[in-house]
């Protein structure tokens, strides 16, 4: 298999010295954790070298004029972080600081504004303990704002850290927030961050007929865009109900790269730890639609995979799945299960289905392999019917090959770097 790699040069993203994330009041145990966590990958940064990427949230001058007044709306999770002085802060905390600016609502994606809750798992609405401001939900019932919700909002900004693939909610959520902003005559700003999975396009297009919160547009699984890109093309597209536009400004980043390796200096979702998550979730996530296990409640999420219906004479590696954050519920709880170990694989530059098609050959129980949400994941009921049959690898990436093409075309109109 011919893998494109990465570009030798590695970009961290966060300039400042110290983390704080001091939104939502005291020093709880929820503070401490996502303080550590990003200290741990600040302390990975080589101090004597100047990143060169600036991202959009941290283009204070450029922006900041533009909300002078304003009654402002944030999507934002605990990625939303920005380097002021000699430290980070919050978006939130930076914005709610200054005078010009009344942030009056904070709306949350998936896993929460902490970003600890598990995938799929309802999160309630809240309050900010430190500011009051209220904190609305965008999962479970409520993905699209309401007009109630919006009230009182004179622009919406988002910033968040996506990873580049289809089925990751996030750019569903801002599907639905720049349609309920186009209704409501509200203005979105998105602040631009790098795609970790921006460096290449792969997998099968989705089918409207399967259209899901996990996979809203016919775009295939790994779509190479930035947030801020893919906002302009849900917007170019009349992908919005009904054919309606969002008024739109994109905060771009500085010096990026789609080709260079970025370091994310927090991670985007539970169970996302880390590169080489981020790295194989395209490729892993496929397991979600299965009897596997990819790795959700152990400490190697999405870097390892395995199920107790595998055969054990093909695969020597084991592991028992057990409750920890971000899956206080994994698939196969405390059960020894048999797979495979890509803790330290290269990073990829394509989807490899090879884990996929070999999990399947070796079930011990291959009706009961598939579920129906891997067709959710897919897109498609063709990858599955095509692994059924026996198909190899190369056989299935050529029947890609004419959609990739045509979306090519189709995404060049709204790529903002090289």
């Amino acid at each position: 298999m011919h893998l494109m790699m990465f570009k030798n040069r590695v970009f961290p993203i966060i300039i400042g010295l110290v983390f704080t994330l001091i939104s939502c009041g005291s020093k709880s145990k929820e503070d401490s954790l996502i303080t550590n966590e990003a200290t741990l990958a600040n302390s990975t940064l080589n101090n004597d070298i100047e990143p060169s990427l600036i991202i959009g949230a941290h283009r204070i001058d450029h922006y900041l004029p533009l909300l002078n007044g304003k009654r402002v709306g944030i999507v934002a999770n605990q990625t939303s972080v920005i380097a002021k002085k000699s430290k980070s802060i919050h978006l939130i905390d930076f914005l709610n600081a200054e005078n010009s600016v009344e942030v009056v609502k904070v709306f949350a994606p998936e896993h929460g504004f902490r970003g600890k809750a598990d995938a799929g798992e309802v999160v309630k609405d809240g309050v900010d303990i430190k500011t009051g401001i209220p904190i609305v939900s965008l999962y479970g019932k409520n993905k699209k704002p309401t007009s109630e919700q919006l009230d009182g909002i004179d622009i919406l900004l988002f910033d968040i850290q996506d990873v580049g693939a289809r089925f990751y909610t996030y750019i569903s959520s801002l599907h639905y927030v720049m349609e309920a902003c186009a209704e409501a005559d509200i203005p979105v700003m998105v602040f631009d961050r790098p795609n970790p999975n921006g460096h290449y396009i792969d997998g099968p297009i989705l089918e409207l007929e399967h259209q899901s919160f996990v996979g809203m547009h016919p775009i295939p699984v790994v779509h190479g865009m930035t947030i801020a890109e893919y906002a302009q093309m849900i917007n170019g597209e009349g992908w919005l109900k009904n054919g309606i536009s969002c008024e739109l400004t994109v905060i771009e980043m500085l010096n990026y790269d789609r080709n260079d390796h970025y370091n994310l200096p927090i991670k985007p979702s539970p169970n996302l730890p880390n590169d080489q998550a981020i790295n194989l979730y395209p490729s892993l996530c496929f397991f979600e639609g299965t009897n596997v296990n990819a790795g959700r409640g152990t400490s190697k999420q999405f870097q390892i995979y395995g199920s107790p219906y595998l055969d054990k004479t093909v695969y020597d590696f084991k592991y028992i799945p057990m409750p920890n954050e971000g899956a206080k519920y994994p698939k196969h709880d405390n059960v020894l299960c048999y797979g495979e170990d890509l803790s330290e694989r290269e990073h990829l530059g394509q989807i490899d289905l090879s884990y996929l098609i070999r999990a399947y050959k070796n079930s011990i129980d291959q009706p009961k392999f598939f579920n129906d949400f891997f067709t959710k994941l897919a897109g498609t009921k063709q990858l599955r019917e095509q692994i059924e049959k026996g198909m190899s690898e190369v056989e299935i990436r050529n029947s890609w090959a004419e959609g990739l093409a045509n979306f090519n075309k189709t995404r060049a109109a709204y790529l903002l770097y090289n």
